[in-house]
């Protein structure tokens, strides 16, 4: 069983950046795959940005060029580095992990933190 815990979440201007972490405990998290879905009031949660466990990403495309995803094994924790934010942007980000699937499809991924709110003011 794993377990996620969100954290790096706050209030930001536009145009402004913020740093996401979410620690993993409990599983062979080197051999996961890490996702960051979220999702907004008053909509469906969606896809973000994912990496396998050899380091590959793939990424919404409203978020390719400002989010970059990684990964520390070492510490068993995955970021989401989110530049240039957008009001669009503002929602309850969650960290997702995977032991074998790789992609942006929330059904793929086995255990899920509790979320992190990010809002973006215009």
């Amino acid at each position: 069983q794993v377990q996620l815990v969100e954290s790096g979440g706050g209030l930001v201007q536009a145009g402004g950046s913020l740093r996401l972490s979410c620690a993993a405990s409990g599983g062979t998290f080197s051999r996961h795959t890490m996702a960051w879905f979220r999702q907004a009031p008053g909509k469906e949660r969606e896809f973000v940005a994912a990496i396998s466990w050899s380091g590959s990403s793939t990424y919404y495309d409203s978020v390719k060029g400002r989010f970059t995803i990684s990964r520390d094994n070492a510490k068993n924790t995955v970021y989401l580095q989110m530049n240039n934010l957008k009001p669009e942007d503002t929602a309850v980000y969650y960290c997702a992990a995977s032991p074998g699937y790789f992609g942006l499809s929330q059904g793929g991924y086995h255990y899920w933190g509790q979320g992190t709110q990010v809002t973006v003011s215009s």
